[in-house]
């Protein structure tokens, strides 16, 4: 099973606000839901990407330090 997030649509006047909800500081806004979602999904890719530069240069040289691939799936019990 895949693990899901869940986006958080408010209408703000002509606005609608999204956010991820298990995601502090992922959000952004659209003309329409349709919109806001295409964008919370750039910014959710941004907000990755951001980290992850951050990350490497915080342990760029390091050899006590080790990555790999992380996959957000549900095992079944």
């Amino acid at each position: 099973m895949t693990k899901q997030l869940t986006a958080v649509y408010e209408q703000d006047g002509d606005w609608v606000m999204a956010y991820l909800e298990e995601i502090p500081g992922v959000n952004t806004q659209g003309r329409t839901k349709e919109e806001a979602r295409a964008n919370l999904r750039d910014a959710l890719n941004e907000f990755l990407e951001g980290n992850r530069e951050l990350t490497r240069r915080g342990i760029a040289g390091r050899d006590d330090v080790t990555e790999e691939p992380f996959d957000l799936v549900e095992r079944a019990a």
